[in-house]
């Protein structure tokens, strides 16, 4: 919608000119348009409403009176305004004299001042020749000392490259003064042949400092290269110095703790060791900076001052990574566990180098280039290791490997680098390791075995005595025996003994170098798989072939084991030992004897060797005359070669078996001979005896029984209360069948109680086989005849009642 404007008529009125077009303006109309016009407003609705209309002559005429009235005032207003204008023009006339003479005073005064300035003006011209000539002179002086200065710049230069490498920096400083001055310079040289000469010098320059300094650099990185195998032997090797005193440290804080009372003085001592620990670590964590970088840092800075870091870094990170590349090539030639040290030292002086080069090189390497490099390197080394470590079949050269790896992770962990990674190999092998050493010490046990003849081992000199028992904590006391020494053991027990010491210590050292975790947890785990997987199966597996032992042999097999229940205590400590795990913890985790199934084999062959020579003798018992007229008055002749025997072996067992082996074993065998006895009767060779033959096995028995007595006495002696009883036992059963046989009342095995309290042992149906062979001599097959009517034997009648009532019961 159009704004409306001032002076535009109301609506009502165009509506109403619309309504009416035919009819001219009205007196109100021109009233307002005079008023519009006097306001100065705008007539353009005037004019479209008239020209609407269709007849704009009224408002033609009423414009054109607007016109006449206006020009009629603006004659009044100059008429009121002529007479000041014409005094105006008055007085511009009056000062056009005054200007005429002002002019001509002007006139006169420039004239004057132009003859007195001639002079002046000369002096002027002669003031600006002069100055002119004299800046003319200053530029000369000063493009002469330019140009001095700059062949000043040019000879240093020169002097600093002819000093050779030293100056390069230098040079390059002096001709960088030159291209400065002659590219910011206020103007160019006077002398184009010197700018010329001076500008192609400076490229030149530069490119033979760059030639220059990468020919040092080129054998710079020859030299290091060589330099790094060096230094690396000589890092790893100060590990292991320093490994080794750490562990005489240990060693002697262990003696310490053993030895010593924690008061004040022993305190104080295990202070000075921790001391020394620290010290030794401090001195071991010193690198060897035997190496010269200046070369590398020279060619750093020089490059630096051409522009071209960036790009010597490059070439520098380049470089280094294909000597690394290259390192590597040196077990390819040759087997690895000739080339391994060789190898792992290469190595290690190339990151001992690249560390320096790290803190010491202002940025030349970052962290992760290092980081990436010494990753590189770790892959490859595990990719080998495991490579060849799943190859070998020797412990020692698995162990030799390992330990050198194991200091070139102490060496390199020293200097920042991770080494988990390798340790994690070393771990992962741990099992094929002891596994290999486990067939390396059942092959040694297996020929130990196969080498002794299990005679008790004789010892001449004191040395030998220190060697073979005094070494493993085998000695039975503490006092030196006198010499010759004849030990209770044979020569296998110090051979497994050193056999196990020598494995406890290489698993002690490998787990402390490169096995990772509980170092002793581990070594007790491996010792327990050595004595249980190799020495107890390896004389077990003696003990069950039998292999032709005899029973004195045997009964050595036995002592040997005694003897090694001690040795396996003194395993367990000298593993706590080199662990370092005070002994009390070990004394407190004391376990079970772990050769226990090869100890009860042994007792298992030395009792079957000695009952087959018992029941070598038995089988003597076919002269017994079981239908006897008259009791052998000494026994059987079995009986007294059986006596003669144990009696015999007694006294040697005495000497090396221990007494609650022996025991055991005299208990079995007496056991044994019982139950022949019983067998005895039970033969089916043996149709009937009688009461002389009973009293013949009884006489036997009473032998028998005086030698367990005897036996019993001794164990008694040695604190083994029960033993008596236990002895006397083994013999129940022959003796309660032979009382049974010469008791007057037989019957009485029928009544529970009695047969609870004497005849427990008995069992009833081998009672009702032998009562029924058992015939008194009145009971003949002629005998009858004569007797015929006289008054039953009680005995025999109770016999009969017996063997009636067991007939039943079966």
């Amino acid at each position: 919608m159009r704004r409306r404007l001032p002076g535009d008529a109301p609506l009502s009125a165009v509506g109403a000119g619309h309504a009416s077009s035919a009819s001219a303006p009205s007196e109100a109309d021109l009233a307002q348009l005079s008023a519009a016009i006097a306001a100065g407003e705008d007539l353009g609705p005037f004019v479209r409403r008239a020209f609407a209309c269709g007849r704009p002559e009224p408002l033609l005429a009423s414009l054109r009176g607007a016109a006449r009235d206006r020009e009629a005032e603006i004659e009044e207003l100059c008429r009121a305004h002529f007479h000041d204008f014409i005094r105006a023009v008055d007085d511009l006339r009056s000062l056009l004299a005054d200007a005429d003479a002002l002019k001509g005073s002007l006139s006169a005064s420039h004239s004057a001042l132009l003859s007195s300035a001639a002079p002046l003006l000369a002096s002027l011209e002669s003031f600006l020749a002069a100055r002119s000539l004299a800046g003319n002179l200053s530029s000369a002086l000063a493009s002469s000392r330019r140009c001095v200065r700059l062949l000043a710049l040019a000879a240093r230069a020169n002097a600093h490259l002819q000093a050779g490498n030293h100056g390069l920096y230098l040079a390059l400083r002096a001709v960088d003064a030159i291209d400065r001055d002659l590219a910011s310079g206020p103007e160019p040289l006077p002398l184009p042949t010197l700018r010329l000469m001076l500008l192609s010098v400076v490229p030149a320059v530069r490119a033979h400092a760059e030639r220059e300094i990468s020919r040092e650099f080129s054998d710079w990185m020859v030299s290091i290269r060589a330099a790094s195998r060096h230094l690396g032997q000589v890092a790893i090797g100060r590990s292991a110095a320093a490994r080794q005193r750490q562990e005489e440290l240990r060693s002697k804080r262990r003696l310490l703790e053993e030895c010593i009372t924690l008061d004040d003085d022993g305190v104080g001592d295990l202070d000075d060791f921790a001391a020394a620990a620290a010290t030794a670590d401090a001195a071991d964590g010193a690198a060897a900076a035997s190496f010269d970088l200046t070369p590398l840092y020279r060619a750093m800075h020089i490059n630096q001052t051409l522009a071209l870091g960036e790009r010597f870094k490059k070439y520098y990170l380049e470089n280094r990574k294909l000597q690394l590349t290259s390192d590597f090539d040196v077990i390819a030639a040759t087997p690895f566990l000739e080339s391994h040290q060789v190898f792992f030292s290469q190595i290690a002086g190339f990151f001992i180098v690249e560390d320096r080069v790290f803190r010491t090189g202002g940025g030349l390497t970052s962290r992760p280039d290092v980081d990436a490099l010494w990753d590189a390197a770790v892959g490859k080394m595990v990719s080998v290791m495991e490579d060849n470590f799943s190859r070998m079949q020797t412990a020692n050269h698995l162990l030799l490997i390992t330990d050198y790896a194991a200091l070139l992770s102490a060496t390199m962990r020293r200097y920042g680098y991770p080494v988990g990674m390798l340790l994690d190999v070393l771990a992962k092998h741990r099992d094929k390791y002891h596994d290999l050493l486990l067939a390396d010490c059942r092959r040694q046990v297996a020929e130990a075995l196969a080498a002794d003849k299990f005679d008790q081992m004789l010892m001449r000199k004191e040395y030998e005595y220190s060697m073979n028992v005094l070494a493993f904590g085998i000695q039975s006391s503490d006092i030196t025996p006198a010499f010759p020494y004849v030990a209770p053991f044979s020569c296998t027990v110090p051979d497994i003994c050193r056999i196990v010491r020598s494995f406890i210590e290489d698993s002690v050292s490998f787990m402390a170098h490169g096995g990772g975790g509980d170092t002793y947890a581990a070594v007790k785990k491996y010792l327990g798989r050595i004595l249980s997987e190799v020495v107890d199966a390896s004389i077990q597996k003696l003990v069950d072939s039998g292999s032709g032992l005899s029973v004195s042999q045997a009964m050595q097999v036995g002592a040997n084991m005694s003897v090694m229940e001690r040795a396996c205590e003194f395993f367990t400590r000298h593993a706590a030992q080199l662990c370092g795990v005070p002994l009390r913890a070990v004394e407190r985790g004391r376990r079970d004897f772990p050769l226990r199934r090869s100890r009860d084999a042994a007792e298992a062959l030395l009792l079957r060797l000695l009952r087959a020579k018992a029941d070598e003798f038995m089988r003597q018992s076919d002269g017994v005359n079981w239908m006897a007229d008259d009791p052998p008055p000494g026994g059987n002749e079995y009986a007294n070669e059986v006596i003669i025997y144990l009696e015999t072996l007694t006294s040697t067992a005495q000497q090396i078996l221990p007494l609650p082996v022996l025991r055991r074993v005299l208990v079995a065998v007496l056991a044994h001979i019982s139950e022949r006895i019983i067998e005895l009767f039970l033969n089916d060779s043996v149709k009937r005896f009688n009461a002389n033959a009973v009293t013949g096995i009884d006489t036997d028995l009473k032998m028998f029984e005086t030698f367990a007595e005897g036996m019993s006495s001794l164990f008694v002696d040695s604190g083994q209360e029960s033993a008596k009883n236990e002895m006397k036992g083994a013999l129940v059963e022959a003796r309660q069948l032979v009382n049974l046989l010469m008791s007057n009342s037989p019957e009485n095995f029928l009544n529970p109680v009695i047969r609870e309290k004497s005849y427990n042992k008995l069992d009833y149906r081998k009672v009702a086989i032998i009562s029924e062979k058992f015939r008194d001599t009145s009971e003949s097959y002629f005998s009858t005849f004569g007797t015929r009517g006289a008054r039953q034997n009680p005995k025999k009648k109770s016999l009969d009642t017996l063997i009636k009532r067991l007939r039943e019961a079966s």
